[in-house]
């Protein structure tokens, strides 16, 4: 079988380190989902309008040699990066087939534009450019189980920081969407969970901005933007 693209989503992720490890952690992250020009039909939208979540399923594009290169025990972040877990009881881009999974909040569908129609979408997981595969509605009376059970996960908790970003430097991005947006992801933790230096500076690719930043225990410190 053969798939192709039938869009790219545009984000504020150049590269991977910052992108959130599971698409809804930072809700205030815009993505735009543009159409390749064959696809370019709003008819193909019609109905999307009423409901509030898709599903994108996309290609890890920055993996595309691990289809060849497959291990069948994957290390986790979320475990420190030591424990072994099977490959398909893991969502780690090193897959056999390197697909990806995310939901999202639909924000609005634009039907005329330069690129054609175009989805506006927050909460995506996505670098930015990422090819998308499919686009299908969020249904809750079949996707959502509250009662699910999710394994070794279910054990972990999902830590934020306390980021510290001085007035000086968020100024230098002025746009409060974007600042909101920043923040959220900080709070995350972009580091490898296994990474414990509080004199380490990091950098990190946001929006056309490079972000220094340094973690003490809780408390993450934005020192440059640039």
């Amino acid at each position: 079988m053969e798939i192709k693209p039938i869009a790219h989503i545009r984000t504020d992720f150049p590269e991977k380190f910052g992108v959130p490890r599971q698409s809804g952690l930072a809700g205030s992250l815009k993505g735009m989902i543009v159409f390749e020009k064959e696809y370019r039909n709003p008819e193909a939208l019609r109905g999307l309008e009423g409901f509030s979540h898709l599903w994108l399923i996309w290609e890890f594009s920055a993996n595309r040699a691990t289809g060849s290169q497959w291990r069948a025990t994957v290390r986790p972040p979320r475990l420190g990066g030591n424990a072994h877990m099977g490959v398909f009881a893991t969502r780690s881009p090193f897959r056999p087939n390197p697909l990806g999974l995310s939901c999202v909040k639909l924000e609005s569908i634009e039907l005329e534009s330069p690129h054609g129609p175009v989805i506006h979408v927050t909460g995506a997981d996505l670098m930015d450019n990422t090819p998308i595969y499919d686009i299908k509605p969020y249904i809750k009376y079949a996707d959502s189980h509250p009662e699910a059970l999710c394994g070794y996960v279910d054990g972990l908790q999902e830590g934020r920081l306390r980021v510290i970003l001085p007035a000086g430097l968020s100024e230098k991005i002025g746009d409060e969407s974007k600042i909101s947006s920043l923040v959220e992801i900080l709070q995350l933790d972009p580091r490898p969970s296994y990474h414990n230096d509080s004199d380490r500076e990091y950098g990190l690719s946001f929006s056309g901005y490079n972000i220094r930043f340094r973690v003490d225990g809780n408390t993450l410190e934005v020192i440059g933007i640039s």
